[in-house]
């Protein structure tokens, strides 16, 4: 399962949807919640006229079986105080749905770096203590850098550290409850500010790819994922990345 946290720039869900039109992928259904703003709008991957007026919502799952990929796409922001209701929905339906793994792309504000973070690439990945046996080799031998965690109380006590995902929305909580309930995942996260988003997802996506191949190419570039008609709509006329 393959999903976005809404999150800082909406990297996540920017790059759901190069996943989604790169691979048409087919909509097989809808994540019911009460926890998201309830939406409704044309088809973002719109191919033709026929298929434009097609009407998508909030939450979407798609599904590539050659793949055994499943994505989910949210596309509003959360109702206040309903993060833990929707994370416990979410991993209740991973768990009936016998989903193998988990991954879900994020995003953090890079202003809220600290020292250790401001080196090197602006990529960080997690994995749960079920998914770091399975494939913690790999990400090492990607070469890829984990996300650090923070001193607690800066200054004050600089040996308690913990997990500190400013502008992440969902992603810490359903990281933690993903590992005290044994499930396999994945975050795969970029550090940046809000404003023209779209290079940061291609880059998040790219990192994806990186691991899960999800198309084949020599070279990571941008020109190998499909821009979804949704985008050419907002951003040709100078509109910002926005929920679509």
């Amino acid at each position: 399962l393959l999903q976005p946290a809404v999150s800082v720039g909406n990297v996540g869900q920017l790059a759901i949807d190069l996943v989604i039109s790169t691979l048409n992928m087919t909509k097989v259904g809808y994540f019911y919640t009460d926890c998201l703003v309830p939406m409704v709008g044309n088809n973002p991957y719109a191919t033709a006229e026929e298929n434009s007026v097609e009407l998508s919502i909030n939450a979407e799952v798609y599904s590539l079986p050659s793949k055994k990929l499943v994505v989910l796409q949210i596309r509003s922001p959360f109702i206040k105080n309903k993060y833990r209701p929707f994370c416990q929905a979410l991993l209740s339906w991973v768990e009936s749905s016998k989903c193998a793994r988990v991954i879900l792309l994020s995003s953090s504000h890079a202003y809220q770096r600290d020292d250790e973070q401001l080196l090197g690439t602006p990529l960080r990945y997690l994995l749960t203590p079920d998914l770091e046996k399975a494939v913690g080799g790999l990400m090492q031998e990607l070469n890829w850098k984990e996300m650090e965690k923070v001193a607690a109380y800066p200054g004050i006590n600089d040996k308690e550290k913990v997990l500190h995902i400013p502008g992440g929305g969902i992603t810490k909580q359903l990281f933690t409850e993903s590992c005290s309930k044994g499930i396999q995942m994945a975050v795969l996260l970029k550090f940046c500010s809000e404003g023209d988003n779209i290079p940061d997802a291609f880059i998040l996506v790219n990192y994806l790819n990186e691991w899960l191949q999800l198309i084949k190419s020599e070279v990571n570039t941008s020109s190998q994922w499909k821009i979804p008609s949704s985008w050419r709509l907002l951003f040709g006329n100078g509109l910002p990345p926005a929920l679509f």
